[in-house]
């Protein structure tokens, strides 16, 4: 495993397997739960998560075939659900590779049915209801009734859940959610009584697993949870116990003196006041690192905060390391995590970049290598560059 890197996030599996413990917790015995892990399970590396879950997840969700397809070819064979849309051009892929999509169309399930049919194969799917979250999903009206139950009848289709999305579950007034609820379990109780069977109903999302044990029904979908972050600041974190599992870190690529009034980065939009000691981290928006915090970060050196000076670059930007003694080329710099008594987290660099969260951990780019902990030891590193002799 290579040791050299400009910037690497670690990963700490043993935080992403708890996350997931604590969560099932807050279930009924017999709840099934669905890991999200679509975009590359947010940022943290989809088959190492998948093969680290595989004795307390139950599904896996993902956003597009290709994401499922990869988790295949690693040799995961937990049913795995498509949870938006997948192109017709797809469908003898997904079928071939036993992967459920969600379906909210007549046109998509029949046309799923004729290729299924064609290929002598059983294609999976998941009926989408759209109960408030206008996005992607049936309305609760009698002529998506009559496609369902239309759909139910077709040849070579399995139906294997029903499923909607919340669209405010993490806000403290959950009366939004509560309505969507009301709907989905109003429509799929008249399917039900029609004769069309849902063998696993699911509807909670992390926030309603957290807060909401009242939906939780057959199975959950654990989405940002899973990676040690809560849904938003207004869920009630008392009642579970996350562990970020993703640091960012960096090394100081060189360190110079200025003396005042000199301009730092594009558009000189800094200028010194004072003789300073400006260190340059090789990291940029080209890794995911937001440009936004341009003149407002800070990361930590030797455990102390070091203001970003200026514009964040492509691929560098420049910190202020005056009033910490000895930097040096070569010093580890921390952009998300801890370092000593300092501590920066995904949620504060975030919230200084006008972001969230979620945006962040999936914007860390592909020149930002993966390095798997377990126990405290380094155990994977994942590159998306090929290896090459040094």
């Amino acid at each position: 495993m290579r040791d050299y890197y400009r910037v690497y996030a670690n990963i700490d599996l043993d935080a992403i397997y708890e996350n997931v413990v604590n969560a099932k917790k807050l279930t009924k015995p017999g709840t099934k739960l669905m890991a999200i892990i679509k975009a590359d399970a947010y940022g943290h590396g989809a088959v190492e998560v998948a093969r680290t879950l595989d004795d307390v997840a139950d599904a896996y969700g993902v956003a597009i075939l290709e994401e499922g397809i990869e988790l295949r070819q690693a040799g995961i064979d937990k049913p795995v659900l498509i949870l938006g849309y997948t192109p017709k051009a797809l469908y003898p892929a997904m079928i071939k590779h036993d992967i459920a999509t969600a379906v909210f169309t007549w046109e998509m399930a029949q046309e799923i049915s004729q290729t299924a049919e064609a290929l002598g194969r059983t294609a999976r799917i998941h009926i989408k209801l759209d109960t408030g979250m206008s996005r992607i999903g049936f309305k609760q009206d009698d002529e998506s009734f009559e496609t369902i139950c239309r759909i139910a009848k077709l040849p070579n289709i399995s139906i294997d859940g029903c499923f909607t999305h919340f669209a405010r579950m993490d806000e403290t007034d959950k009366t939004w959610a509560l309505k969507q609820f009301e709907r989905y379990q109003n429509f799929v109780k008249r399917l039900e009584e029609a004769g069309v069977t849902f063998p696993v109903k699911h509807v909670s999302n992390s926030a309603g697993i957290i807060e909401m044990p009242q939906v939780n029904l057959d199975m959950v979908r654990d989405g940002i949870a899973v990676y040690g972050m809560y849904p938003s600041e207004e869920v009630d974190k008392s009642k579970i116990l996350l562990r970020p599992a993703m640091e960012l870190k960096a090394y100081v690529s060189y360190v110079k003196t200025l003396e005042p009034g000199v301009q730092i980065s594009y558009g000189g939009t800094f200028t010194t006041t004072r003789e300073t000691r400006v260190a340059t981290v090789p990291v940029g928006y080209a890794d995911g690192y937001p440009r936004a915090l341009s003149g407002k970060g800070h990361v930590l050196i030797h455990g102390q905060y070091a203001p970003i000076l200026g514009r964040v670059c492509m691929d560098q930007f420049m910190v202020d390391v005056t009033d910490i003694p000895d930097v040096t080329q070569g010093d580890d710099v921390t952009l998300v995590g801890r370092d000593g008594d300092g501590y920066i987290s995904i949620e504060e660099v975030a919230n200084m970049a006008y972001s969230f969260n979620y945006e962040f951990v999936c914007d860390v780019g592909k020149r930002v290598p993966r390095v798997y902990y377990r126990h405290g030891q380094k155990i994977e590193t994942k590159d998306y560059y090929p290896e090459f002799d040094i």
